[in-house]
């Protein structure tokens, strides 16, 4: 097929990706939620992986290292759901509570603002308006009680996908050379050096950096929301940072929660919108340069093409839009890298890098 013209190739070629892709799809919606659970056990056992080589580079054998590095993590995860799960449920459940009162006020500023316009002359029909805020938010509160009620009913099931999702990512540390040496040998020669290197140095660097940053900021902005005593801080906060997880996410989180709270307290929405700002810029401007660099390399037009695509596919090849989501940005630049390759005909190792090496050696 070489002497043929490229656009016959590539008419031949996306009919049997498609096909291709609809048995894929098929195969694994009748084995989930397994590949969704496998997908986060990778991805753990990628970002537990990094500790691991730390202390194995400094002469801790790496079977101790990842013996370490992992009860390191069974602890703080013992510790959130001590400490911290109780906490979130408490308050998720106390903002539940408040959604009638939070509804009903409003309302109240929506009837504000047809006064307002009736007054100055202007269309002010807002009846419409009223009542369909009232009908979503009824029916968003409804769903997060009964998400609520059954993640608490659900308490055996929970627990077992995370005993089977630690397991999974226990033994993919352990294995993690041999399987992708093996995955990689189904490679053609040429790129197979290429594309090992550019997907370990971008989701390393990407989800790396990510993890960080959403602690960081959750952290900052949990300190900031307790010293002005805003209702639900701990909630807000924990939400917000680690929708910074999902490119622009956190900006949508900010402007939402600082809505809900100035519905019945200007001020307090306010204050809660600065102080995200401020943590948030401050995170942006000075931490995130220094950890992560540039962001994968993708211009913002195509972070917001790669996200919806991604939940799609996600939802549809049954792993979940949420992970679909996670997964969008680094696997849009891997394709960027390995779309730019083909195009040049350059697959030399030496004079390639994905777009996170460059921020990686400056640091």
């Amino acid at each position: 097929m070489t002497p043929w013209p490229a656009w016959l190739r590539l008419g031949l070629l996306l009919p049997v990706l498609g096909l291709n892709a609809f048995v894929l799809k098929r195969l694994l919606v009748q084995f989930a939620p397994f590949p969704g659970l496998f997908l986060t056990a990778a991805l753990i056992a990628f970002l537990l992986d990094l500790p691991c080589r730390w202390l194995a580079q400094r002469g801790l054998p790496r079977a101790w290292a990842i013996v370490s590095v992992v009860l390191v993590t069974l602890g703080l995860l013992v510790w959130a759901a001590v400490a911290l799960v109780p906490l979130l449920i408490e308050q998720l459940s106390q903002l539940l509570s408040a959604s009638p009162s939070l509804l009903t006020a409003a309302e109240q500023w929506i009837d504000r603002g047809q006064l307002w316009a009736l007054d100055h002359g202007l269309p002010a029909d807002f009846a419409d308006l009223s009542s369909d805020l009232v009908a979503q938010f009824s029916r968003l509160a409804t769903q997060l009680s009964q998400r609520l009620l059954g993640l608490l009913g659900a308490t055996v099931g929970t627990t077992i996908n995370v005993v089977i999702v630690l397991v999974l990512a226990v033994f993919l540390l352990f294995g993690a050379d041999p399987i992708v040496d093996g995955l990689a040998r189904w490679l053609p020669d040429r790129w197979r050096d290429l594309v090992q290197t550019t997907l370990e140095r971008t989701f390393r660097g990407y989800f790396a950096g990510q993890v960080v940053l959403a602690l960081i900021l959750s952290g900052g902005q949990l300190l900031v929301f307790t010293a002005l005593n805003i209702p639900y801080g701990v909630l807000f906060a924990v939400l917000i940072g680690f929708t910074t997880l999902v490119p622009y996410a956190s900006a949508v989180s900010i402007v939402s929660v600082s809505a809900v709270l100035a519905v019945q307290a200007p001020r307090t929405g306010l204050e809660l919108l600065a102080a995200a700002i401020v943590v948030g810029q401050i995170v942006d401007q000075v931490i995130q340069p220094r950890l992560m660099g540039s962001i994968v390399g993708l211009q913002p037009a195509w972070l917001l093409i790669a996200l919806p695509i991604g939940a799609r596919v996600g939802a549809l090849f049954g792993v979940g839009d949420l992970l679909g989501l996670l997964l969008a940005v680094p696997v849009a630049s891997c394709i960027k890298t390995l779309a730019d390759a083909a195009r040049t005909g350059d697959v030399d190792l030496r004079r390639r890098e994905s777009p996170l090496s460059r921020s990686e050696d400056r640091r």
